[in-house]
């Protein structure tokens, strides 16, 4: 296994949150804000964690946090801007709206790491999770190249790199849920009370 000292945690909380009305990252769940459950899952598997958000609230966890280089770009210009800010050359990327993630299925990215691969996704319930991977630092200037071209579709910038999935067992599908109405907020509430 990769030691600590070798990965970063990089949390992706700069989305727009248009359908919840709100930032999701600070959205409850058992009067814990989402934000925490990323954290808490990278934090035995990394050395720093970094934010990536323009929102200075995020401040208040006291962890480092970097500003969207490119804004409105979305998740490529997020992973661009964690990678640059990254000092590692392997890095968990978390989104902030997945409360029921684990420490275990982090483990799981770090665990299927090889040598070809640049990054390493989740893949649950049939659909491949780019915004729980491991990113190798590398990829930042091929990332970087594609926003200049003004491409913003993630699943292009992973095709345009060598990746590889991890295919998550049925019962860990639940912890990869991740919330952007207000339905789904209710369903994590139900899963988390059983």
């Amino acid at each position: 296994m990769i030691d600590r000292k070798d990965i970063t945690g990089i949390i992706l909380a700069g989305g727009k949150s248009s359908r919840m009305k709100t930032d999701k990252g600070f959205l409850l769940l058992n009067n814990k804000p989402f934000v925490q459950y990323s954290i808490d899952a990278l934090k035995p598997f990394v050395s720093e964690i970094i934010i990536v958000s323009d929102d200075s609230k995020y401040d208040t966890l006291g962890l480092k946090r970097v500003n969207d280089i490119t804004k409105n770009a979305g998740p490529v210009a997020g992973i661009y801007s964690g990678l640059k800010a990254s000092t590692t050359e392997y890095n968990v990327i978390l989104s902030c709206d997945i409360p029921l993630i684990t420490s275990n299925i982090v483990k799981k990215l770090i665990d299927g790491l090889d040598e070809t691969s640049d990054i390493v996704q989740i893949e649950s319930n049939g659909k491949t999770m780019p915004l729980i991977a491991l990113y190798k630092r590398k990829i930042k200037d091929k990332f970087n190249t594609l926003l200049q071209e003004d491409e913003r579709r993630l699943r292009f910038a992973i095709k345009a790199c060598e990746s590889k999935n991890i295919i998550l067992e049925k019962e860990f599908e639940f912890s990869t849920m991740n919330v952007n109405t207000q339905t789904d907020l209710k369903a994590i509430e139900d899963v988390y009370k059983h």
